[in-house]
């Protein structure tokens, strides 16, 4: 799957030119503008409208009319020609009702986009943008060791586009696999609002952690506007790399919910709302604090229905989309997690085995070119003796890396180069492995 470019997204929003067009009422836009003169003093219209993510003209314009008629702010000074130059400040009754405002919600960012949009904008643009093939799936996965019949299982199974249980023993792999299919082989980028609203209150989804922004297009898609300088786009949607999530032990029902803050008063996304248009990895499935079946139904409908519910504080539920490749990955045995009621709802269910002893040479010969320590054959085959045949101690695809690892570390002590020697080898290997 080639890269897409800039005019094959799907879906672009529509530069707002009124208030209306933004779907959201004058008095929450006013609200949000005053609580940003509040904390930020004097301030000109275009740099309001910069940090709301709105036109000025149309827009923000309006905004500024209101709160200036309503004696909430004034004009002090203009920093160059037209109304966008303006300086404005706040007045003493502003500060009385920025403080009102204040104690509903302190969120002062970019303008939020209704609910209905935001699940409108992620339906319109799936996980799959197009159909994967196996040269895609091994060029993902080149920087790995797999063989043939893994990337014919995970082939299909990524373009299904719903869900996959990864499941074997640990350190083959499989939380790397995910995270590298998901990097490379998800689409186009797509667009991502920095918060929701609803009910006039915010849902913030952006997140500089789990979301990496994009490169805008030099040119604007058509039918969006001219291609001039600056985007044409809704700016309070980001261009951002198709999210690729991943939660481990830390999962618990409450984090798969709106979190509400209470001392900010706004909402933050659950992960799987932030995941919207990508992948999320749940690593270590089982390793939770809440036990595996109830974190399960939690699933149930998301997973049928493409749709999540999510619960205000207020305790009303609200409908989200649920666009979201989901992989669960777990080293215990599937049937001691889960039923099979609940294995019918995943797609495809793929074992990660062992590695064989030729892919664990093959292993072993890249980490050590990565390390530049010398690959010697006898020296492999004095380790795969002593340590896996003679024990029968089983293969793992993490072991030539964490050995090699342990060898640099000893000759680092020993002020010596670091090479495969049996000394070395049987030093690296004591310190590593343990009888269970």
């Amino acid at each position: 799957m080639s890269p897409a470019s800039p005019d094959s997204l799907r879906f672009v929003p529509a530069r707002p030119t009124s208030i209306e067009e933004t779907g959201l009422s004058l008095g929450f836009l006013a609200d949000l503008a005053l609580k940003l003169l509040y904390f930020r003093g004097y301030i000109t219209g275009a740099e309001i409208a910069d940090h709301l993510r709105l036109p000025f003209g149309g827009v923000v314009d309006r905004v500024m009319e209101f709160l200036k008629r309503d004696m909430l702010c004034e004009v002090k000074g203009a920093g160059g020609l037209g109304q966008s130059s303006y300086e404005y400040t706040i007045t003493a009754k502003g500060i009385t009702r920025a403080r009102e405002v204040l104690d509903r919600s302190q969120y002062v960012g970019p303008a939020p986009v209704p609910l209905a949009e935001y699940s409108e904008g992620i339906r319109r643009q799936p996980v799959m943008t197009s159909s994967i093939h196996e040269e895609d799936v091994r060029q993902a996965l080149s920087h790995l060791v797999v063989d043939q019949e893994m990337i014919d299982m995970l082939g299909p199974a990524v373009n299904s586009g719903r869900s996959i249980f990864l499941y074997g023993a640990p350190g083959n792999g499989k939380t790397a696999m995910a995270e590298s299919i998901g990097k490379m082989v998800l689409g186009a980028e797509m667009y991502m609002p920095y918060a929701v609203e609803v009910g006039g209150m915010v849902i913030k989804v952006f997140d500089e952690v789990n979301h990496k922004l994009a490169e805008e297009p030099e040119q604007t898609p058509p039918g969006v506007g001219p291609a001039i300088g600056k985007p044409r786009h809704d700016r309070r949607w980001l261009r951002i790399k198709r999210p690729v999530i991943t939660v481990g032990g830390e999962l618990t029902l409450e984090t798969l919910d709106l979190v509400w803050d209470d001392g900010a008063k706004y909402y933050e996304a659950p992960f799987q709302m932030k995941a919207n248009g990508g992948m999320f990895l749940i690593d270590d499935f089982g390793r939770q604090q809440v036990r595996p079946r109830d974190l399960l139904n939690r699933w149930v409908v998301p997973l049928e229905k493409r749709y999540d519910y999510l619960t205000l504080h207020t305790g009303q539920k609200i409908e989200v989309p649920f666009e979201v490749l989901i992989v669960f990955s777990t080293n215990l045995e599937p049937r001691d997690l889960v039923d099979e009621a609940f294995l019918r709802r995943i797609r495809h269910k793929i074992e990660v085995g062992d590695p064989s002893f030729d892919d664990y040479r093959q292993i072993f010969q890249r980490e050590c070119i990565k390390r530049d320590i010398p690959f010697e054959e006898e020296s492999l085959a004095y380790l795969l003796r002593e340590y896996y045949i003679k024990p029968g101690k089983p293969l793992r695809a993490c072991h030539p890396r964490d050995l090699l690892d342990e060898i640099a570390d000893i000759a680092r002590y020993r002020n010596i180069a670091p090479r495969l020697s049996q000394d070395l080898i049987d030093r690296a290997c004591r310190a590593y492995f343990v009888e269970l």
